[in-house]
């Protein structure tokens, strides 16, 4: 098969293929890690026929891992990398309100009872609480946090 990209296309498709192997790489797990490796071998061979068409100068060659990689100075303006740092971005913030949320909820009623609740109570519990913290965290971001050391001894 073959496919025919303009320059810019191609330097799109590079740009696709860099996130999505990016996303792939936050897959801790074996199955991850062979999903990882697929993506990483197209990503490859996107990168070095890349280079070979022009875009030679966004793309190095890494021996560390023996295979080709878009440059950190292409990185720092590139919009995949804005899109990976925007979804990070937002995934901190979402799960940290989520897992506060659940438990000052547990705190206050207890895992029993937390667990025995269906979705739709649990969701319009957390809400009211969802909503002060994301407000809080939109304003302050991580300044009103801090870490408190359990008494070990108690």
């Amino acid at each position: 098969m073959h496919l025919r990209f303009t320059e810019k296309e191609l330097s799109t498709l590079v740009e696709m293929v860099s996130l999505s192997t990016e996303m792939a790489n936050l897959n801790p797990n074996d199955e991850g890690n062979a999903g990882f490796a697929r993506f990483e071998e197209i990503e490859n061979k996107v990168l070095e026929a890349a280079k070979n068409t022009g875009l030679g100068e966004i793309i190095e060659y890494d021996l560390e891992r023996e295979k080709n990689r878009v440059t950190e100075k292409f990185q720092e303006t590139a919009f995949f990398q804005k899109c990976f740092d925007e979804f990070r971005n937002s995934v901190f913030w979402e799960e940290l309100m989520i897992r506060m949320t659940e438990r000052d909820l547990v705190s206050e009623m207890g895992q029993h009872t937390y667990l025995a609740m269906s979705e739709e109570a649990r969701r319009k519990k957390s809400e009211p609480l969802e909503k002060r913290y994301w407000a809080k965290f939109l304003k302050d971001g991580v300044n009103p946090l801090f870490w408190i050391e359990r008494n070990e001894d108690a």
